[in-house]
């Protein structure tokens, strides 16, 4: 289930004006420059913002989420017929054969339960061709980014284009082991409204993930930093082997 940030119209319709700074989605467009993509599937795609990116590079996208609200918003976007929108999640799509999968921010954290997790990159795996790339990010749980979770520091006012004021902050709720729940609220200058959206993520360790990787049958080629926050991210890469480019034994 996706979180009421996502599913409630009032807090889809705001998601980008609240969250203005994209440049985590810059290493994920270079990758897709790198790896030469033409064909990307965007797994958590909310909005349409890294998905409306690429298609304006003239990749062919594929985005899908779970939050109906959220890709309405994407599909109100301007481009947004360039980009075909999946209301569901990767456990199970339609055949594709993209040549790279994304799961940018909060994505693949968000993806608590287990069961879900490995059928979520098997999904992946299947979606994409023979040599195809994996690329998403995940907090390093050594560095405790829960701690920095409170109303001191995230407390912010924002005018909103057309519906005033909106005042923000977030609290910890509860840390259990990898789970990590959190609470943001809402309030609205407008009319008073007060809404809160709860969130669990799970902090895997590097290792946990790449033994999960390499169990669905991908190749982890590299980890990296985070560009946007060095020393607090992984970036995985990993990549479905293709058969026919392995070297003769």
């Amino acid at each position: 289930m996706a979180d009421e940030s996502f599913t409630n119209p009032r807090l889809a319709a705001i998601y980008d004006v609240l969250d203005p700074d994209r440049s985590d989605l810059d290493a994920y467009v270079r990758i897709a420059k790198e790896s030469g993509a033409r064909r990307v599937l965007d797994i958590g795609c909310g909005t349409g913002v890294f998905a409306l990116l690429l298609a304006d590079r003239g990749i062919e996208v594929v985005g899908v989420d779970p939050a109906g609200a959220s890709l309405d918003v994407a599909r109100g976007k301007p481009g947004s017929e360039r980009v075909r929108w999946i209301h569901g999640d990767a456990t199970a799509l339609p055949p594709l054969r993209t040549d790279l999968a994304t799961m940018t921010a909060n994505v693949a954290q968000a993806i608590v339960d287990p069961e879900t997790w490995r059928l979520t990159l098997r999904g992946a795996h299947e979606a994409l061709r023979p040599g195809g790339l994996l690329v998403f990010e995940t907090r390093d749980p050594a560095r405790r980014a829960w701690e920095e979770w409170n109303r001191r520091e995230s407390y912010r006012v924002t005018d909103i284009p057309g519906g005033g004021e909106v005042e923000t902050w977030v609290r910890l709720v509860d840390v259990s082991g990898p789970l990590v729940t959190f609470r943001w609220t809402y309030a609205f200058a407008a009319d008073g409204q007060v809404l809160t959206s709860d969130s669990t993520l799970r902090f895997r360790e590097r290792q946990e993930i790449e033994a999960d990787l390499t169990a669905r049958g991908y190749v982890v080629e590299d980890v990296r930093d985070a560009p946007d926050r060095p020393g607090r991210e992984f970036v995985f890469l990993a990549r479905r082997p293709d058969p026919d480019q392995e070297p003769a034994p």
